[in-house]
């Protein structure tokens, strides 16, 4: 075999395995990327539920503060007219 040729297949083997390394390394990044996006979302959705039970959680609140009102208001006139 001549020099060039052996030369040529160090070079091309070289090539291929720098090649194939970069491709591996650069899958392990973007999976590394993909994971800590993962994470990210599932912190967004929870606190999606976190705010949405809260939301639940002030509309039942507003619900016994009105409920609570109209009583206090039926006591008063009931006091109101007891008095009168």
């Amino acid at each position: 075999m001549s020099g060039e040729f052996i030369t040529a297949l160090i070079t091309f083997a070289g090539s291929a395995i720098g090649a194939l390394g970069g491709i591996l390394l650069n899958t392990k990044l973007t999976n590394y990327r993909i994971e800590q996006l993962e994470k990210k979302v599932e912190k967004h959705n929870n606190l999606i539920e976190r705010v949405y039970r809260l939301e639940q959680n002030e509309a039942v609140t507003a619900e016994k503060i009105a409920v609570a009102n109209h009583r206090i208001g039926d006591l008063e006139q009931q006091l109101e007219k007891s008095e009168s």
